[in-house]
């Protein structure tokens, strides 16, 4: 192993050209080990850092957004609140689509000749609750009737309907409707 003296005697041998390019080289490759033991790792923590700063600060972003709509959010939610919730069962799920059809039916001043329960569906979500009946009235109070289906806040829909007059030259109407009624449980 060489030692501090030889060492020496060999760098005083040397010219001053020489003492300038190898004292260069050991400052390039002492810069090369500092670089490769503490300022790489600490660059590549802090853009580490960074980039993680910048997702946090995305993902704050969007949740700032949405909070901003809270307020908007919750007041839609409490207006379709209704629509939402336990589900009776299917018979008095039924009975009350049944009921509600025939208050729809009176207010519209339409006569129910017929009307009987369709059955149960369910979707992916959603409960449809089906209703077949007939119907006669004049056309405008049976419009009026389809109006108020459609209308209604408990989500029913017509699914089909036929008219056709009572009888030949006859201003009633006699219908027949599929009505369904969604439940959200």
């Amino acid at each position: 192993m060489m030692n501090i003296q030889s060492i020496y005697k060999i760098l005083s041998g040397l010219s001053k050209r020489e003492k300038f390019i190898f004292y260069g080289a050991i400052f390039f490759i002492s810069l090369t080990f500092l670089d490769r033991l503490a300022i790489s790792p600490i660059l590549s923590n802090m853009q580490e850092v960074n980039t993680e700063i910048k997702e946090k600060e995305s993902g704050i972003g969007r949740n700032l957004h949405i909070l901003a709509y809270k307020e908007k959010i919750l007041k839609e939610s409490r207006k379709y609140a209704h629509f939402f919730g336990v589900v009776e069962s299917e018979d008095e799920e039924m009975a009350s689509l049944l009921k509600e059809i025939e208050s729809l039916a009176n207010k519209a001043s339409v006569y129910l000749v017929d009307i009987k329960p369709g059955g149960v569906e369910p979707e992916q979500e959603y409960y449809k609750y089906f209703v077949k009946l007939t119907c006669e009235s004049q056309m405008e109070q049976l419009i009026d009737f389809m109006y108020f289906i459609e209308s209604s806040d408990n989500l029913l829909f017509i699914d089909k309907y036929r008219i056709s007059p009572k009888s030949r030259g006859s201003s009633v109407a006699v219908c027949s409707i599929s009505v369904f009624k969604i439940a959200v449980p």
